[in-house]
């Protein structure tokens, strides 16, 4: 046990450490785990104050860190130039109920998994670099997992299920002096980098590929804007001329704190999908529909949308059945693609439209034990705002099928409750409806979209 910086009785010091010593016999998972419930014992009995056991805790948990990493460097020879490294991962458990009033249709019920188990190195000059493995069912177009989406389904008598390069990229920050930080991403990202925009823009499994550049400068200790830009692989035909698809994107980002708890976020963000005929249902297809499209799939106008982003989230110091401060977030997103038409409707069968909107209002964040959260939005889309192939795969209607996608509008429902923290409960509810209805006979599209999960984290 590292020595304290406050001095502790005697007495005290020596009673725990004759009860961790024995417990250190114990395998060290459980005798992490043992020491914590020891001085919650002692602090109950008065032996030790509060703040002497959170004392010897965080010490403990120091201690139990260096001794993992010197355990794992004598099995493994770590190079000298790696600083740190974080294991992490999550488990999801999902009832996935889809309805619709639609007597084509019956209801469908999936019970689905997600697994994704992710490494992140940080090393000496500012480099960094990731990967995670992911669980997914197999694409249609045969090239791996679906891009919007890391569950699988229980199905085909428990057939052995299919793990995918989920994320694997570099990251090198060669500016950071405290006012001004530049980073520099390429291969298979997270979805954050560098964009942040909402699902109704890109979906949150959706993790690209190909380079991009971040920056941030702090004007105050109140105010920081962010300049990000990227090049994204969207398709590769393998035949010479134009035989690559590209998604090119930037975006401008001001955050701000007006008071205590008050904080803002205002962006502006443009997009331009390049070479889209390459965009055909069998070579980038993610099984959304909704756009305006030609023959092989690939969609008939210019993808060029102009993003506007706010945010207004004040946080109070204390509400009513939740610990700790207190988080309400209100938000709004338009889209307008200039490539497409806005009349909305239909022009020879296929659907018009390029604008999209929602506005969302959430209460608490679930994120330590008993903390919880409750959310709304309503979303509208238009059919040829934005590409449908990366946007929110959850967010469906019914058309001849239950299809996420664009040319759909409706309402979100979410709920959350950490029961641990490590461990998660969530409800989420989506009832949508087609905007430009082309089922035949105009019978009904509004669909239901119900989820409970449960997910383990680490």
């Amino acid at each position: 046990m590292k020595k304290l910086h406050k001095q502790i009785p005697t007495a005290r010091v020596a009673v725990f450490a004759g009860a961790a010593a024995l417990m250190a016999l114990a395998p060290t998972t459980r005798a992490d785990s043992s020491v914590d419930d020891l001085l919650n014992k002692l602090e109950q009995k008065g032996i030790l104050t509060e703040q002497e056991a959170q004392q010897l805790k965080s010490e403990n948990d120091q201690e139990s860190a260096a001794q993992f990493n010197k355990a794992l460097n004598s099995k493994f020879h770590i190079p000298g130039w790696i600083k740190d490294y974080s294991l992490y991962g999550d488990f999801r458990g999902r009832f996935d109920d889809r309805t619709t009033p639609n007597p084509a249709q019956e209801d469908n019920i999936r019970l689905r998994y997600r697994l994704r188990v992710g490494l992140t190195v940080d090393m000496k000059d500012n480099l960094e670099l990731g990967f995670r493995l992911g669980s997914s069912d197999p694409n249609a177009n045969g090239y791996g997992g679906s891009p919007l989406s890391n569950n699988t389904t229980l199905q085909a008598n428990a057939t052995k299920k299919f793990i995918y390069v989920d994320e694997a990229y570099g990251r090198w920050t060669p500016i950071n002096d405290g006012s001004w930080t530049v980073a520099a991403t390429m291969g298979k990202m997270p979805n954050d980098y560098p964009f942040q925009v909402t699902p109704m823009v890109l979906d949150p499994d959706y993790t690209p590929e190909g380079g991009a550049v971040e920056s941030a400068y702090k004007l105050n200790d109140d105010n920081s804007l962010l300049l990000n830009a990227a090049g994204f692989v969207l398709a590769y035909s393998g035949s010479s001329g134009e035989n690559m698809s590209f998604l090119y994107g930037a975006q401008a980002l001001w955050n701000a704190k007006w008071s205590h708890g008050l904080s803002s976020s205002l962006g502006v963000a443009a997009f331009d999908i390049v070479n889209r005929g390459l965009l055909t249902t069998g070579a980038a297809g993610a099984g959304n529909t909704g756009n305006a499209v030609d023959a092989g799939g690939a969609p008939i106008y210019n993808m060029n949308p102009i993003v506007l982003d706010a945010s207004l989230t004040d946080t109070l110091d204390s509400f009513p059945v939740y610990p700790g401060k207190f988080p309400i977030k209100l938000w709004g997103e338009y889209i307008v693609n200039p490539g497409a038409p806005g009349s909305g409707g239909m022009t020879a069968g296929q659907p018009n439209g390029n604008q999209g909107y929602e506005v969302g209002l959430t209460f608490g964040a679930a994120k330590k034990k008993g903390t919880w959260d409750i959310g709304y939005r309503y979303e509208s889309l238009d059919a040829n705002a934005w590409w449908a192939q990366v946007v929110n795969d959850d967010n469906l209607a019914y058309n001849a099928g239950f299809k996420g996608g664009t040319n759909i509008k409706g309402h979100l429902v979410t709920a959350d409750y950490a029961l641990s923290d490590a461990l998660v409960f969530s409800f989420t509810c989506y009832v949508n409806s087609m905007i430009g209805n082309t089922n035949p006979g105009g019978s009904s599209s509004s669909a239901i979209h119900a989820m409970a999960d449960l997910m383990w984290k680490f």
